[in-house]
Parts: C-alpha cells; sequence; structure tokens
C-alpha cells in the first residue's frame, strides 16, 4: 500500500465547505503522517528486539505489563482488551496462548459467572523482569534519545491534549488513566 493510500493526499481530497477553523492545513497532515510513520517504524523495531533477544513477542509484552500494573495483577478479560495497546485483536487467543505457556491464568469472577480475569502468573513477572531491559534500552535507542527535554515537554503537552478531549468524547479512559511512567507498552 503507497504511502498516499495509507495516510491520505491534501491533492487527493476535494475541499469542502468545512469552517477555516476545523480544516486539515497540509503542515498538520504532515506531522501525522510523520506520527504514524514512527510509531510503526519504532514499534516495528522494539517487536523485532524483543522477539530477537528474549523470544517474546510485543503483543504479549503488552499483556504482562498491563497486568502487572494492575491491582493484584489481574484485570478482567474486558478490561484487559481497553488496556492493552498492540494486539486488541485476538486477545483471547492471545491470552490462551499465554496460560499454555504459564505466564498468564485464567480466573472465574466470582460475582459474575460469565465474567473471566487474567492473572498475571510468577513465571510471567519473571518473564516481564527478563525482557523489560530490552525495552528500555530500545525505547531509549530507537526514542528517547532523540528528543530533547523540551521536545519531551512539547509532546507531553500535545499528546496530553489530544488525549484529554478524545478519551473523553470516546468514553476510553483506558490510557489516559494510567499513572505517569507506566509507559513500559
Amino acid at each position: 500500500m503507497s504511502r498516499e493510500r495509507l495516510f491520505g493526499s491534501l491533492a487527493a481530497v476535494p475541499p469542502t465547505s468545512t469552517p477555516p477553523s476545523s480544516t486539515l492545513d497540509a503542515r498538520r497532515l504532515a506531522v501525522w503522517r510523520e506520527f504514524l510513520r514512527t510509531h510503526a517504524v519504532v514499534t516495528g523495531t522494539l517487536a523485532r528486539e524483543l522477539e530477537d533477544e528474549r523470544g517474546l513477542p510485543l503483543a504479549q509484552y503488552d499483556v504482562l505489563v498491563q497486568l502487572a500494573e494492575a491491582p493484584d495483577g489481574r484485570l478482567r478479560m474486558q478490561q484487559l482488551a481497553t488496556r492493552v495497546l498492540f494486539s486488541r485483536s485476538g486477545l483471547t487467543r492471545l491470552v490462551d496462548r499465554m496460560v499454555d505457556a504459564g505466564l498468564v491464568g485464567r480466573e472465574r469472577c466470582a460475582d459474575d459467572r460469565r465474567g473471566t480475569f487474567a492473572v498475571l502468573a510468577p513465571a510471567g513477572q519473571r518473564r516481564l523482569r527478563d525482557a523489560a531491559d530490552v525495552h528500555r534500552r530500545g525505547i531509549h535507542e530507537h526514542f528517547a534519545r532523540h528528543l530533547s527535554d523540551a521536545d519531551v515537554h512539547g509532546l507531553e503537552q500535545a499528546l496530553g491534549a489530544v488525549l484529554a478531549v478524545e478519551d473523553h468524547s470516546t468514553g476510553d479512559h483506558s490510557v489516559s488513566d494510567r499513572a505517569p511512567g507506566g509507559d513500559d507498552a
């Protein structure tokens, strides 16, 4: 798929009668494209490093992080689905594979017979600890070291502003409700 098809093109989109305050100018569209491209490149690199060095897929790492940050290391499957960042589709099959590997357990909800908890197993805690150094090193090497303190502040402000509005409008508070520093995913 071409970059134009994936990210959109101003030339391919006819002008509309949208008020000027809500139009998408070329600079903002270019920043959007770079944001998507950067995300794809960096997360692809992080996924390869994690898989190559620790044999752990990034989607599994994400699940382990979400469970480790949850109270008692457990989340209802529905809660886990709203929190994972890398693999919302196929989450049940992913957790099934993690249960088979001994990284996660499943427990029935006492107050809801239909509900199930995903629970971080001791082997999952060890696996997460073992992989965290690779992932944090990768975040530093491929992302953080390229940013000045002013860049970090600007990104923090800009992304926080977008999430504050979009999380509120969609009712999805799964990312913005996390405490700052819970950024290992």
